[in-house]
């Protein structure tokens, strides 16, 4: 099996990769294949929570800003790992189409209204009052710790590209090639290293994969919004953030 990236080159699935060592090691793999992007204020969207620390690792990297993008994903009943679909903290629901039969309208209801009282509580924590970047105009990098479904990606670059970016970049260590073909056209570049045929779960990727707890996000977005606060004080001034929805802050 193959896959297309954003320059028409045809790359093939792996469908035995070496782990990652954590994620930091792939961090920083990623940060390489984009190097191209660094110092030139770009924005650097990590899905919440085990993305956040690769988040800084690949800020720190291409001196871009850090910060979230929140969606949440809809579990299949009895399954909840697999993900019906994804919502995001404007309430925005992305299905996969193919999984619609496994779950009633009343079940996805019902778990929209749940995942909506997470987003909105991370919203209130994870920013502490910080106004969220704005991503207009701006190369916007949105990052996950691999892809099984595609399912909370595809809600975050729809979020995103609604927010009218400059250029719109999907990046992961891992992803399956199903949920690579779901984003396709979603991103105008999709950064994956290794692409799966037969993928499982994103942690049989990784020897290391420890679960995030908010208080690690809560300390990692608070020390880059430190960290480019010095910066920005220190050197000339990059690409600010600035509130640009109601939504945006408590």
């Amino acid at each position: 099996m193959f896959d297309q990236d954003e320059s028409g080159a045809m790359d093939p699935a792996d469908d035995d990769p070496l782990p990652y060592a954590d994620r930091q090691d792939a961090a920083l793999r990623l940060a390489v294949a984009l190097q191209r992007h660094a110092h030139t204020g770009a924005l650097v969207l990590a899905i919440p929570r085990g993305a956040v620390p690769m988040g800084r690792v690949l800020a720190d990297q291409l001196a871009a800003e850090l910060d979230v993008v929140l969606v949440r994903k809809l579990r299949a009943p009895g399954q909840p790992e697999l993900a019906l679909g994804a919502v995001d903290e404007d309430g925005h629901r992305s299905m996969m189409p193919e999984l619609s039969a496994l779950a009633d309208e009343s079940w996805i209801g019902a778990e929209v209204a749940l995942q909506m009282e997470t987003l909105v509580r991370r919203r209130q924590t994870y920013r502490a009052g910080r106004p969220a970047p704005d991503p207009a105009g701006r190369t916007v990098i949105v990052l996950d710790d691999g892809m099984a479904t595609g399912a909370t990606m595809i809600s975050a670059l729809r979020w995103v590209r609604a927010h009218h970016p400059a250029r719109l970049i999907c990046a992961v260590p891992v992803a399956s090639i199903d949920a690579l073909a779901h984003v396709r056209g979603l991103a105008d570049e999709i950064v994956c290293p290794r692409r799966v045929v037969h993928f499982f779960a994103v942690s049989q990727y990784y020897l290391r994969f420890a679960q995030v707890s908010d208080e690690e996000v809560i300390r990692e977005l608070a020390a880059a919004a430190r960290d480019r606060g010095e910066a920005r004080g220190e050197a000339e001034p990059q690409a600010s953030g600035r509130s640009f929805s109601k939504r945006s802050s408590p």
